[in-house]
């Protein structure tokens, strides 16, 4: 096998808080791990459920765009939400980053998220092929 796998890393998103990286590419593949809504300097976002997922996404743009990627060229994305009552709000929120493109999604409710956050979103996307 030719392809290996190479970390991602990008100070414009949290560092990892454990033993593992912000993202990791094998081939034209993206996976990021999941993103929770702390701010480049690992500090926690203030502000509720709109707040929250909207960084997510800052975080998840930025690890994408170190690792060749972009929004545009995710194929699969989960959502982790603490309430799923909160689904039409999040979901409405991923629909304004994403526009007419349309990943394959999972959305799950959990019982507790890392820091008590409300919301973590994980990604599997394509580099970008020029």
């Amino acid at each position: 096998m030719t392809d290996k796998l190479r970390i991602v890393s990008t100070d414009q998103a949290a560092a990892a808080i454990g033993p593992y990286s912000q993202a990791v590419t094998f081939g034209q593949l993206v996976f990021t791990s999941g993103q929770i809504p702390l701010l480049p300097n690992g500090q926690l976002v203030v502000g509720g459920i709109e707040e929250q997922t909207h960084q997510v996404f800052a975080n998840l743009k930025a690890v994408l765009e170190e690792a060749g990627s972009s929004l545009q060229h995710v194929i699969k994305a989960t959502i982790f939400l603490k309430d799923m009552g909160q689904f039409s709000i999040v979901n409405d929120i991923y629909a304004s980053y994403f526009g007419d493109h349309k990943p394959a999604r999972s959305t799950v409710e959990v019982a507790r998220l890392p820091k008590d956050v409300l919301v973590e979103i994980e990604l599997i996307s394509t580099k970008v092929v020029e």
